[in-house]
Formats: structure tokens, sequence, C-alpha cells
């Protein structure tokens, strides 16, 4: 098996506050360079108007007065940009919801797409294992990787860095490119 070095990417993570895609409440990234986790990160956002949802809220605990005060997406997405400078490569575990978070966001706020590549852990799950559940906390239970505040944007980041570094290790791949059968593009 060729060695895991030299891999770089963002794990990222978005909490909403109700049903719309661009009502982030709170986001969260972990930063993998030369394939150790460097930093994690999340925000408070606040989301239009500070309405949340009942059920969204059950789910990961954030309410209206934890955002009251917090920045608007588009002063943290500046902040996350600038990681993504460096390491223009995300990776979501079931990116068709994250990705699509970011997608609203960016158009609600009328802010321009950057040229940014993701990688989904779920797809690339359903792909490598045959576990019951592909869920992001049960897979990290499979594999000993710490769960702690699930639900939690930095937390769930941090979750699915070492799960995709897991994946790309169990798969023997050394790069994320060569998993193209769970890649998009921003």
């Amino acid at each position: 098996m060729r060695p895991m070095q030299g891999i770089d990417f963002i794990a990222i993570d978005f909490e909403t506050a109700t049903g719309q895609r661009a009502s982030i409440c709170e986001a969260g990234i972990c930063v993998v360079r030369n394939s150790k986790i460097v930093e994690t990160r999340s925000w408070l956002v606040q989301p239009p108007g500070n309405y949340y949802n009942y059920y969204n809220t059950q789910i990961h605990g954030i309410k209206p007065q934890d955002t009251i005060n917090a920045p608007l997406f588009p002063d943290v997405w500046r902040e996350i940009a600038t990681y993504l400078n460096d390491t223009p490569i995300l990776v979501a575990h079931n990116a068709a919801f994250d990705i699509s978070c970011i997608r609203s966001a960016l158009e609600l706020y009328h802010i321009a797409t950057p040229d940014i590549t993701y990688y989904c852990t779920l797809r690339a799950a359903r792909r490598l294992y045959n576990f019951e559940s592909n869920k992001l906390d049960a897979l990290c239970h499979y594999f000993d990787i710490p769960c702690t505040n699930h639900h939690r944007a930095g937390n769930d980041a941090e979750m699915c860095a070492r799960l995709f570094l897991r994946q790309l290790k169990d798969a023997g791949w050394c790069r994320p490119h060569e998993m193209d059968f769970c890649q998009g593009k921003l």
C-alpha cells in the first residue's frame, strides 16, 4: 500500500436553523495538511431573520439567543475562504446537503461561487463498506473515531475529516482525486 502523505483538504459541516438550506446557523471546518489534522474551528452564524424552527433546534440545540449577535454568513464565509485559498478541496459527510447550503447561502448573499472540488464521505462509505448504517456517528462508532457533540458543526467536521482519512487508507488510495465516484464541483 502506498503511504498517505501530502493529503490536504478541509472537512466542512453546517447546521441550519430551518429547512431552508441558506439558513446556516453554525459552520465548522477541520483543516488537514499533509494527512494530519492541524485545526478545527466553528462559527455561530445568524441565519436570515434569526428565525429557527423547533425541529432543527431539537437536533443541534442552537437557539435564536445564541446567534442574535453572531456574524452573518458573508462574514463567516470570508474567513472560511481564506482557508480555501490554500486548500481548495472540501470534504463533507452527505455533501449533497452541505454543498447545497453553501450554494444557497452564496446565492442569497450574492457572493461569487469559487472553484472548489468536494468529496462526499457518505458516498465513499456506501462504496467501501457494508454497514447497516452509513450515518456519520455510526461510521465513527464502527471505526472508534471520537464522536462528541454530534450535530455541532466543528465536531462533525472533525469527525468527517478523520473518517475521510480512514476511507483513503482502507481503499488504498493515496490521493483524494482517486475517489472520483464521490467527487463534485461547487
